[in-house]
């Protein structure tokens, strides 16, 4: 993609223009008739320009930035992030007839054991005045013959990096359902040869939610932690939209008593 970047050059001619414009606008009542029909017809062209240039700005400046990291974060935190599928455009942002473990980015795969899947997956643009995210995720869920359905979001090692018991580990993320279902948040930590997993049911009476997860009632090896991930569980979704608009993590250790 070329940037266009104004130089010296350009801004001179622009600021020429301008001058050049006002001055006929201040003439105007004065000019011959011929002039005048002249210049009105090359300032309406010059105005249907600026007007696209005017609209598309407004409409791109008013998105949410593409890239972006900024959302708020817990007091305290010393790690956090939104993962990629919400922050920027995917080389693939959709799949129809997902089978299980299929991929949208690096990070998110869906799982199921469903037989005949007829559900999609899409990354989506925000384009709502609250939206943090630049895109959101869109899971389209139509006949379900399996038992399961689950969004797996593997996090960084830097998550992982200095993880112990004293932290909490939090989850935000904002939910539209095209009609109400449970949906359950699994935290999955790998320490050596064993996975530790906590679950919380997440809220979805509220569009804007979150879920904490204590690790102090965990048996966690802190000298072993490998890796981090999530699990989003969605029970009997079928016929159903899920948009999920935002998705972010963060950790903090927990106050000291």
């Amino acid at each position: 993609m070329t940037i266009e970047r104004q130089g010296w050059l350009d801004r001179t001619v622009d600021l020429a223009a301008l001058r050049r414009w006002r001055r006929r606008a201040r003439l105007a009542w004065k000019a011959d008739p011929m002039a005048l029909r002249d210049q009105r017809n090359r300032a309406r062209l010059l105005r249907a320009q600026l007007d696209q240039v005017i609209h598309v700005s407004d409409a791109r400046l008013a998105l949410p930035m593409i890239g972006t990291q900024a959302f708020p974060r817990p007091r305290g935190s010393d790690w956090a992030w939104r993962p990629e599928l919400w922050c920027g455009p995917l080389a693939v942002p959709g799949l129809a007839s997902v089978p299980s473990k299929s991929k949208l980015g690096a990070e998110v795969a869906l799982f199921h054991d469903c037989p005949r899947a007829e559900i999609a997956l899409r990354q989506l643009r925000n384009t709502a005045e609250r939206d943090l995210a630049a895109y959101g995720m869109r899971l389209e869920v139509f006949r379900f013959d399996g038992s399961y359905l689950s969004l797996a979001v593997d996090m960084p090692e830097a998550a992982a990096d200095g993880l112990g018991r004293e932290h909490l580990v939090r989850v935000d993320t904002i939910v539209e359902l095209e009609k109400k279902i449970e949906i359950f948040a699994r935290l999955n930590i790998r320490h050596g040869p064993n996975t530790e997993q906590i679950v919380r049911e997440v809220p979805v009476q509220d569009a804007e939610v979150f879920v904490e997860f204590d690790l102090a009632y965990t048996k966690l090896n802190e000298k072993r932690v490998e890796r981090m991930w999530l699990d989003l569980i969605f029970e009997s979704p079928q016929m159903n939209q899920i948009i999920l608009r935002d998705l972010t993590f963060s950790r903090r250790k927990r106050a000291a008593f």
